[in-house]
């Protein structure tokens, strides 16, 4: 993986989630890595640190919506910043349906994730 934050990593990370491959999801992100869920109990939403509790809240996101998908992705980079922009669709395991426009905000260094944070658009 390069040292340097690219469009195509963005679009290779965005992929690895589309085929739910934590492997190559985590082979993403640093050792000391935080990731920032859309929803939780606290405003910024459930917190993950490291690379074991993101996979494990990766894991638990793939098993309540069994078939997530992310698509009409859009990515930008700067420096060691990146921001990918997608919708998300999906059906929940209690049968919801899902659609929401969303955006990742990703901090780099050393060409790995340190910081995810995910939001999503809120439907009323």
């Amino acid at each position: 993986m390069s040292e340097h934050v690219t469009i195509e990593v963005l679009k290779g990370f965005l992929e690895a989630f589309n085929r739910h491959d934590l492997d190559a999801i985590m082979d993403y992100f640093a050792e000391d890595c935080v990731f920032y869920m859309p929803r939780g109990a606290k405003p910024r939403g459930d917190r993950y640190v490291g690379k074991q509790e993101v996979r494990a809240g990766l894991a638990k996101r793939f098993e309540g919506i069994p078939d997530v998908h992310y698509g009409n992705d859009q990515h930008w980079v700067g420096d060691n910043f990146g921001v990918s922009e997608w919708t998300l669709t999906g059906t929940s395991t209690s049968g919801q349906q899902i659609e929401v426009r969303g955006v990742d905000l990703l901090e780099f260094a050393q060409g790995k994730v340190v910081r995810k944070d995910s939001f999503w658009k809120i439907l009323e």
